[in-house]
C-alpha cells in the first residue's frame, strides 16, 4: 500500500471511578506504538456493536486487545461459570461484532491475549475458565514480574504462519492470563504451546491473516514480537 494501513485497535472500558468519575475508555500506549513502528496508522474503536460494519468499511486490519476480564462462558456453550470469571458484556459484544465482521471480509486480524480467546470462540472453540483448576502442575500464567520481561518459553508449531513469522521453533513470552483456549475450533491450528501444555497461539489458514497469541507482543519481549505486527501490516496490501 502507498499509504499507512489503518489498523483498528479495540479499547478497554471501565465504569465510573478511579481515573474518572464518568465511564471511560483506556489503552496502553505500546499497542499503538507497535502498530506505528510496523508501518500502520492506529485508530481506537469504541464499543458499539451496531457500528461494527461502519468501522470495518474504513479500516484495513483489526487488533482485538486483551484486558482484565473474561468472555461469558454461555457464548461458547459452557453451562457453568467459574467463580473467578468477570465480564464486560458491552465490550465483548462490540469486539465479537468487529471480529466476526472482519473475518467475513477476510480482513487481517490479530488477537492478543483475551483477543485470542475471543477469536477462538468466534471460530467455534471453547475456553478453560481457570487454568489452575484445569491444568495439573501448570505454570504461573498470571505473571508477577514486569511484562516487558519474559516469563516462559513457547514451542512454535512447524509449518504455521507463526513459525514463518518467528523464523524458529521457540519464543520467550510474557504472560498475563488465568484462562486459555481449550479447543481451538474446527479447522483452527494451534501454533504455540507452553511447557505445561496450555495453548498459547492459534491461527486459521482459511483466512488471509487470522492469528492469535496469548501473550502481549506489543511489549516486544521476544525479537519475533515486532515481526508479528510487521506481518499484520504486510498482509494489508
Amino acid at each position: 500500500m502507498t499509504r499507512r494501513p489503518l489498523v483498528g485497535i479495540t479499547l478497554d472500558s471501565e465504569p465510573p471511578g478511579g481515573w474518572s468519575k464518568y465511564p471511560w475508555y483506556a489503552i496502553r500506549q505500546n499497542y499503538a506504538a507497535a502498530v506505528v513502528e510496523a508501518g500502520g496508522l492506529p485508530v481506537a474503536l469504541p464499543h458499539d456493536a451496531a457500528l461494527a460494519e461502519d468501522w470495518l468499511d474504513r479500516i484495513d486490519a483489526l487488533i482485538v486487545t486483551g484486558g482484565a476480564f473474561d468472555i461469558d462462558p454461555a457464548i461458547y456453550g459452557a453451562g457453568d461459570r467459574h467463580e473467578t470469571v468477570t465480564l464486560k458484556e458491552g465490550r465483548t459484544a462490540a469486539e465479537l461484532a468487529l471480529l466476526r465482521g472482519a473475518l467475513a471480509r477476510n480482513m487481517p486480524v490479530l488477537g492478543i491475549c483475551g483477543g485470542q480467546q475471543l477469536m477462538a470462540v468466534a471460530l467455534g472453540g471453547t475456553l478453560i475458565q481457570h487454568i489452575p483448576d484445569s491444568v495439573p502442575d501448570c505454570l504461573a500464567h498470571e505473571q508477577k514480574t514486569r511484562h516487558d520481561e519474559p516469563a516462559h518459553a513457547v514451542e512454535v508449531t512447524p509449518d504455521t504462519l507463526l513459525a514463518r513469522i518467528a523464523g524458529g521453533p521457540r519464543m520467550m513470552v510474557n504472560t498475563s492470563h488465568h484462562q486459555a483456549v481449550r479447543d481451538a475450533g474446527p479447522g483452527v491450528v494451534v501454533n504455540a504451546v507452553a511447557p505445561d501444555g496450555v495453548i498459547e497461539g492459534i491461527e486459521d489458514p482459511r483466512y488471509h491473516f487470522c492469528l492469535g497469541v496469548q501473550w502481549h507482543p506489543e511489549f516486544h519481549t521476544d525479537p519475533a514480537d515486532r515481526l508479528i505486527f510487521a506481518s499484520l501490516i504486510e498482509h494489508c496490501s
